[in-house]
């Protein structure tokens, strides 16, 4: 089978489209391939991102459709899926279990197809999305079970747009297993590093310098301990035809050793097909003036309703409800990552010496969690903490909080901060990654600006932005 577009063509046409120098004429057919999409399975930002990208995609024209495991936790009923591929072989390289039988079921939702691969063992008995010491396993069925899926016709793409490391074998597969497939060897590939400071090696405690991958032997088989050593990351930026992050300053950081988490001399050896583009937020689910999530609606014409918002947030966290107090929030997972450490060390000294208020949503460490419990206690009245994740009281924190704290160590894009600006908060950010992109620091003297930026990664730093935000 050959495709309307040769290889070739479909790179350029690819290129045009990142570069937004025009909307090409040729429609595409793309299938994204994640381990997670909104609203089937969402752990984090990854899901929404891969979901909002889609949608827009699609309404460009392109013919877009997502490939994803059906983890036991899916409501087949409610998203009505049904079969379109049953006994699916998928090849495990392993002499005494050649394969694994898998079946790919569908269904659609805003115009958007989605086919989840099924399968009980590595999927269906899962509570939990990762975590597992076999994910690699899990991710390689994925990888291949896509690629065998494709051969069936049901859906021939023009591109394969894989996301994170957790399928960066699938252009491996693709130039090396399939290279001269006559279904597959023209299809390209486009790879995404959401965050390339997870790269997929499992057995880290077991590691050694003879376990080094240079990403170029064959993907081992899907049940041989060797996977588990394997870079998926690595493989990702190798085979893939154009590798992309999700922000401009981000893919221009990892080039460097700071930010490059071993692979910037990679990276650096491959830039000629390396871009950054900024992360976005879907302006109809994200809209104060219609969300059903917050207490009262409005726009940027009418900021004065968010004070019943701020009210209510208040109230959820049984703290008191004061419309001239201010109030600081942090939306996101409990993480290293996210400087939530710096930020709680810097929230003591503004607690105790200005009348603010702090509240937060997000799980994730147990030692943060511990910290921000420590502050709550310091602090009678003055901390709000949900140490879970909820997607419904994160609305309301938007729609309240006079002011998100988003302190990063590194951050390839970040969406809270975009979704805080859509709500009419004011982020309070580092000066790294997606956050460098997109918020604007405030000037004093001509009044412009988006949000309060520090550069170094410091309690005093971070203080000092906090206190102009009061002020």
């Amino acid at each position: 089978m050959e495709h309307p577009l040769k290889k070739k063509n479909i790179i350029n046409v690819l290129e045009s489209l990142i570069a937004e120098s025009h909307q090409p004429d040729q429609k595409l057919k793309i299938l994204f391939v994640a381990v997670e999409a909104s609203p089937y399975a969402s752990v984090g930002g990854f899901a929404s991102v891969v979901a909002f990208l889609t949608k827009e995609l699609k309404k460009r024209g392109h013919d877009v459709r997502i490939f994803m495991p059906k983890f036991g936790f899916l409501d087949e009923e409610k998203y009505k899926t049904k079969m379109v591929c049953e006994g699916l072989k998928v090849p495990t390289d392993d002499e005494d279990k050649e394969f694994l039988v898998c079946n790919v079921k569908t269904t659609t939702v805003g115009d958007v197809q989605t086919y989840f691969l099924e399968n009980q063992e590595y999927y269906e008995l899962r509570a939990n999305v990762y975590s597992y010491s076999d994910d690699p396993t899990r991710w390689a069925l994925l990888s291949r079970g896509c690629l065998e899926f494709i051969k069936t016709g049901d859906f021939v793409p023009n591109i394969i747009h894989c996301h994170d490391w957790h399928t960066g074998i699938v252009a491996n597969y693709l130039k090396t297993v399939y290279k001269k497939d006559p279904i597959l060897r023209d299809i390209a590939s486009v790879f995404t590093i959401h965050n390339l400071a997870i790269q997929g090696i499992q057995d880290m405690n077991n590691f050694s310098e003879m376990d080094f991958d240079d990403g170029k032997s064959p993907v081992a088989s899907l049940f041989d301990p060797t996977l588990n050593k394997q870079n998926f990351m690595k493989r990702g930026i190798i085979y893939s035809d154009v590798v992309n992050t999700v922000s401009k300053t981000y893919s221009k950081e990892i080039l460097t050793p700071e930010f490059g988490n071993g692979l910037d001399r990679l990276l650096n050896e491959l830039r000629s097909k390396l871009y950054g583009i900024v992360n976005g937020i879907d302006y109809d689910v994200f809209n104060p003036a219609t969300d059903t999530l917050i207490e009262k609606n409005y726009d940027s014409n009418s900021t004065d309703k968010r004070v019943y918002n701020k009210l209510t947030l208040q109230k959820e966290f049984d703290l008191p409800q004061d419309e001239n107090v201010m109030l600081l929030g942090f939306v996101g997972r409990l993480d290293w990552q996210k400087g939530v450490d710096l930020m709680i060390k810097t929230l003591d000294y503004v607690l105790s010496d200005f009348d603010v208020q702090f509240v937060q949503v997000g799980g994730g460490d147990a030692g943060l969690a511990d910290m921000l419990r420590g502050l709550q206690e310091k602090h009678p009245g003055k901390v709000g903490i949900h140490t879970h994740l909820n997607f419904t009281l994160s609305r309301l924190l938007f729609a309240g909080c006079d002011a998100i704290l988003y302190p990063s160590r590194f951050e390839p894009c970040g969406i809270v901060q975009l979704e805080a600006m859509r709500y009419g908060a004011i982020p309070v950010v580092r000066d790294v990654g997606g956050l460098s992109d997109t918020v604007v620091g405030f000037n004093s003297t001509s009044g412009e600006g988006t949000g309060f930026v520090f550069k170094n990664f410091s309690e005093f730093a971070l203080l000092g932005q906090i206190v102009r935000a009061i002020e």
